[in-house]
């Protein structure tokens, strides 16, 4: 990825341990699904910000008394995700409908198995290539040397908290689309569509507008001794913020199309509007001398959400008309 020598072992390292507790990220978000699917969406929120507090309470004790450095925020990062999926499994155990855990029941069940791997496989292998573009980006990024990708790093904490945000509101899509079209209204299903989209939209834009004016002060709270890096920062936040809210109807489409059982769709549309386009973008514009900046580097994000949002959106219409006339 061309990572700058200064910060590669640090990096390296972070990676290492964060991996090593990835297997309760998988539990949590598996667990966390179940229980929204049954229209419990308070439990995980209550786990997850628990385990939010004891991550920054280890983050400061690991790395200013211990003064593990990288290594303590990482280890922080993965105690803390072993306790959210600790309780959401308790959660289950403890509960009394069809969706009690049993660990004397614990097997492949092959029926519901190949059913998750119908939705959940494609879902995964977007993902993955997700990421591979998403690497290819950063490697981008890391050319600009640590400056930039000190900054680059901060804008981008700062933009999770926009993205969980909207997220909620294409688990929202997914879960109440599913459970509409199991009960065969479609009426129900496009409303919920149609006021997620709105909600992501009016909220996306006034959160990302609020977090881009009070940009500087945010930013200081990550980066403490580079005012250069703060602008880096603050280039990736004019460029991105503002149209964020695109992600999310991105995102809320493809949760509609998830919803109504269709995976691949939106697997192929994403991977050619979003990985394709990107990738595409970095070996042809970007290589320009006039175009190879970060500015033009981070636009790319915001014309691939707009690309996918719309194909998307198509798909998902001609779907639930077809759909819809099956089961009238």
């Amino acid at each position: 990825m061309g990572t700058p020598a200064d910060v590669l072992p640090l990096s390296a390292l972070y990676m290492k341990i964060y991996f090593g507790g990835i297997i309760f990220m998988m539990i949590y978000n598996f667990c966390a699904s179940i229980l929204r699917a049954t229209g419990d969406t308070k439990s995980p929120l209550i786990f997850l910000t628990i385990a939010g507090v004891i991550n920054v309470i280890l983050n400061m004790i690991f790395v200013i008394f211990f003064d593990l450095n990288v290594a303590g925020v990482a280890l922080a990062t993965t105690i803390s995700q072993g306790v959210s999926a600790t309780l959401v499994v308790l959660a289950l155990v403890k509960r009394s409908d069809a969706c009690q855990l049993h660990f004397s029941q614990l097997k492949f069940y092959k029926d519901e198995f190949l059913q998750i791997l119908k939705i959940g496989l494609p879902a995964g292998i977007q993902g993955s290539l997700f990421s591979i573009s998403n690497v290819i980006i950063q490697s981008s990024i890391n050319s600009f040397g640590s400056v930039v990708m000190s900054g680059n790093a901060a804008a981008l904490n700062i933009e999770g908290f926009i993205y969980i945000v909207l997220n909620a509101f294409h688990q929202t899509t997914l879960n109440f689309t599913g459970q509409n079209v199991g009960a065969n209204n479609y009426r129900r299903a496009k409303k919920v569509f149609v006021i997620c989209l709105l909600c992501v939209f009016v909220i996306g834009i006034t959160l990302s507008l609020t977090m881009y004016l009070l940009g500087p002060e945010l930013l200081s709270i990550y980066i403490t001794d580079s005012p250069e890096a703060i602008e880096c920062g603050l280039v990736r936040m004019s460029c991105l913020f503002i149209p964020y809210f695109l992600l999310g109807l991105m995102d809320v489409s493809g949760g509609g199309l998830r919803g109504m059982g269709v995976s691949v769709a939106p697997m192929i549309i994403s991977v050619i509007g979003v990985c394709g386009f990107r990738i595409g973008w970095i070996y042809t514009i970007f290589q320009l001398p006039q175009f190879h900046t970060p500015e033009w580097l981070y636009h790319s994000y915001t014309i691939s959400w707009g690309i996918t949002f719309v194909a998307q959106t198509i798909a998902y219409f001609i779907i639930y008309n077809k759909k819809k006339k099956q089961i009238k």
